[in-house]
């Protein structure tokens, strides 16, 4: 097929925060060279979704004025509470008790997409070309190097045939090619596999992060309170825990955003964790600061957790690995934003060094060594323990963690490992099956009217871009062992099981896809391959 192509001297796949800053600091290092990013969504910002408490220590360096540049960070943290929770009740941790990791005296409650808006915009100021709507869908690869991106085609038939509209994608070429595509992404985890970039590495393991946004009266918010919960309505061996973090935006709207965190190692294939977030909201803790408020938006998102012995090899030859498409987020803080820029600026700066020196499609291995040297890395070795221990379950994970923190400082003699999560599931008849509550319509919701509030469109007349490698593995395999997990771990409602001429089948809602995927991650026959849809498509969150 004949493409167009453009040039670069470096391609970025991805308008998160991890691609922006890579963008943003190539720029203030050598204004000269061509940088593009491209970013699936229909703006930047579109589908980015994070609960979020930001340290400001990556922001920092990459914009020392960025008060004066106005960036969205309005709420300082001004309170922490941490609380343990009963199906009635619950007590609340003293503060002296928590490890260093759950303090936020510093941090700021932030809108990430929004802060994503403004990172977009200084990028542009410095000359970035932004292209949002373009998702990077293939490889360009010459010689054993990649060298650059293929952006997906638009106006196909979902039989694979050309439309009367179709556009073939186009080849964005580039001496070096950074991805920081968010978790599980389509193109880094097809980069994994070609360069063997897990060798070595433990597996990644992963949470689903499912959030609202709720605007409140001025009685049941307390703006900088940022309130974590662990125990009710998970059960003690299942690691996540709950948060509701006030603010205030520069409109001057009263808002909580609320959700839930479950790890996805979680072994009953009954759990739902779309249900589990809509029941803790009607915990006495958590009812009060949500009841009579205004619910603006929904959206999930998975989120890699495994931390620093989970990471693969950064480097391959032509690119690298940036934010959550490596895995940097710190699991014990709950905090990924600041890592990411980070990571996104040590692979900027060893991208300059090798432009500077004529290189180009070669492995920047000054960017694993930028890491290691970095705080980045300290920070992650500190916490490298917090989700091996978590896996413990909640009360001897918790006590395992303290004396890791408080006592070892994080620097123990030992590293522990991880298991991948799709070989956690018990069969679904060895398990209690969970009965849930219906949804009210005021506080608790369903499935359906919350992806309402994602704004999620796609295209149905497209392949699907949710691919079964065996077509028949979801009843043959799924349902006969494990009901089906799939109609539960979907926070979107996607996976359905339809009795179809007497015999069962899936049925997969692909419009309906916030793109958090979980069900690549969970599948327990690693049966679903998530790849992009036409660019532009998916989630259009507002204020996530």
């Amino acid at each position: 097929m004949e493409r167009e192509a453009m040039e670069f001297d470096v391609v970025v796949v991805g308008g998160g925060p991890a691609g922006l800053a890579a963008a943003i600091r190539l720029k203030q290092l050598d204004a000269g060279i061509n940088v593009c990013l491209i970013e699936k969504g229909a703006e930047i910002g579109a589908h980015i979704l994070s609960g979020a408490v930001m340290d400001p220590r990556a922001l920092n360096e990459l914009f020392p004025d960025w008060q004066a540049l106005d960036a969205p960070l309005d709420t300082p943290v001004a309170e922490d509470r941490f609380m343990l929770l009963t199906e009635e009740g619950g007590f609340r941790l003293p503060t002296a008790l928590l490890p260093a990791c759950f303090h936020n005296a510093g941090n700021y409650v932030i809108s990430l997409g929004e802060l994503c808006r403004w990172l977009g915009q200084q990028a542009e100021e410095l000359g970035v070309e932004i292209y949002p709507g373009f998702a990077g869908a293939e490889l360009i690869e010459a010689d054993g190097a990649i060298r650059g991106v293929i952006t997906g085609d638009m106006g196909v038939h979902k039989d694979g045939t050309p439309g009367p509209n179709f556009q073939p994608g186009m080849e964005l070429r580039a001496k070096y090619t950074l991805f920081a595509e968010g978790c599980r992404g389509h193109l880094g985890k097809r980069l994994e596999q070609r360069f063997s970039l897990r060798a070595g590495a433990d597996p990644q393991v992963y949470g689903i992060g499912i959030k609202e946004l709720w605007e409140v009266s001025e009685e049941q918010h307390a703006s900088g309170l940022v309130m974590h919960t662990a125990g009710w309505p998970l059960a003690a061996d299942t690691y996540g825990g709950g948060f509701c973090y006030h603010y205030t935006n520069a409109a001057g709207q009263r808002l909580v955003a609320f959700g839930l965190v479950v790890g996805l190692g979680y072994r009953n294939p009954w759990l739902s964790p779309f249900e589990e977030m809509q029941r803790l909201k009607t915990h006495p803790a958590i009812r009060p600061m949500l009841a009579g408020g205004k619910r603006l938006a929904y959206g999930a998102r998975a989120l890699a957790a495994g931390g620093l012995q989970a990471l693969p090899k950064l480097v391959f030859p032509g690119g690298a690995l940036l934010g959550d498409d490596a895995g940097f987020l710190v699991a014990s803080r709950i905090k990924g934003s600041h890592a990411a820029i980070k990571s996104g600026m040590l692979a900027a700066e060893a991208t300059i060094e090798a432009l500077a020196a004529n290189r180009s499609g070669d492995e920047l291995a000054a960017y694993p060594g930028k890491f290691r040297a970095s705080w980045l890395h300290d920070e992650l070795r500190r916490a490298r323990n917090f989700k091996p221990l978590m896996n413990r379950g909640l009360w001897l994970g918790s006590v395992l963690f303290g004396i890791d923190q408080n006592l070892f400082r994080g620097k123990a003699p030992w590293t522990l490992q991880l298991t991948a999560d799709h070989q956690k599931l018990s069969p679904a008849a060895e398990c209690e099956p969970i009965r849930y509550p219906k949804p009210d319509g005021a506080l608790t919701f369903d499935r359906l009217a919350s992806v309402f509030l994602s704004n999620t469109n796609h295209e149905e007349d497209q392949p699907c871009h949710l691919r079964l490698r065996d077509p028949a593995a979801p009843v043959a395999h799924n349902l006969a062992l494990y009901a089906a997990p799939e109609q539960r771990y979907c926070p979107a409602g996607v996976y359905e099981i339809v009795e179809e001429a007497g015999s069962p089948r899936l049925q997969i809602n692909a419009q309906n896809c916030v793109h958090c995927k979980t069900c690549d991650i969970k599948d327990p026959g690693q049966n679903i391959d998530w790849v992009t849809p036409q660019g532009g498509e998916g989630p259009i969150y507002q204020g996530m």
